[in-house]
């Protein structure tokens, strides 16, 4: 396939590496609450002190474009602190988290976040062109460091007819699972999980937009839900672990149009815990392997 990224944009874009945003936001108790409800957990009201759930400090440090800087996809529209990349779709390709076990971030905590662009990546594959960025945030409370993580973004080229689909794989541990769990990716949870990040971007509510114009079956469920449903399933059954890190990747995207199951399965040591995402039919959606203190 015929790039659309000549030399001169490509280097446009990775001119971006190395640029950095720091913001402050209160770590307050409503969306900790708000996301216990719509994980249907039977958790106690969050109070000061309060410990931040791995994963739920995607509800804090939100965008807050206007409604006249949103994009066509629902997106803030490119540039900014992100690169301009012309690339129409946009997903989250994955990350890895390490959580500072003597320092967890914490309901009423002031926060910083130091954003860095650590690199852009350009590839051509069977399925179009691709372009990754990573980024890395590190989040500080008043007793320094708390949270490390490198967010994986892939930007791909429009959806043609007739173009490849990439092959389905089974998990590499399908059927060993020590726990399970099934997940009805209904309207609501997708919109409540796009509230709670203020997440406009249309792949998840627009159904006519998501089918027509991006070229998916259905209303696609969030990377970032599927992750945190996966940490779920991991505190549900350990409820006493303590996570220090945890890696993950999405694999392929789920829709709403059927229910999905979430995985795990302890090492025999209890020092790590592979967990995953699988379709209806099997095939495997995400991938991760959570580490424990």
């Amino acid at each position: 396939m015929t790039s659309t990224l000549d030399t001169t944009q490509l280097a446009h874009l990775q001119s971006w590496q190395g640029r950095s945003e720091t913001l402050s936001d209160s770590l307050s108790a409503t969306p900790v609450a708000a996301m216990s409800a719509t994980l249907d957990r039977d958790d106690p009201a969050p109070t000061t002190g309060t410990v931040v759930p791995p994963l739920w400090h995607w509800m804090y440090f939100l965008p807050h474009a206007r409604a006249s800087e949103i994009g066509p996809d629902g997106h803030p529209k490119r540039g900014g602190f992100l690169p301009p990349v012309p690339l129409p779709r946009r997903m989250w390709a994955g990350g890895r988290l390490s959580w500072e076990a003597a320092n967890p971030l914490r309901v009423g905590q002031q926060v910083q976040r130091q954003s860095t662009i650590q690199s852009v990546t350009h590839k051509a594959g069977r399925s179009g062109e691709l372009l990754f960025v990573l980024v890395e945030h590190q989040y500080r409370n008043a007793q320094g460091l708390a949270l490390t993580e490198e967010h994986d973004i892939v930007y791909r080229s429009a959806a043609q007819p007739g173009d490849p689909a990439p092959p389905p794989t089974k998990p590499p541990l399908h059927g060993q699972a020590a726990w399970s769990r099934t997940i009805a990716p209904d309207e609501v949870l997708l919109f409540r999980y796009s509230a709670l990040t203020f997440n406009g971007h249309r792949i998840h509510y627009d159904r006519k937009y998501v089918t027509e114009v991006e070229g998916y079956p259905g209303l696609i469920v969030h990377g970032p839900l599927i992750a945190t449903l996966l940490l779920d399933l991991l505190r549900r059954s350990l409820p006493d672990a303590q996570l220090v890190r945890f890696d993950f990747r999405a694999v392929r995207p789920t829709t709403d149009l059927h229910p999905f199951s979430v995985h795990g399965r302890p090492s025999a040591d209890g020092k790590t815990v592979e967990l995953w995402a699988q379709d209806h039919e099997g095939w495997l959606t995400m991938q991760g392997t959570a580490t424990l203190a």
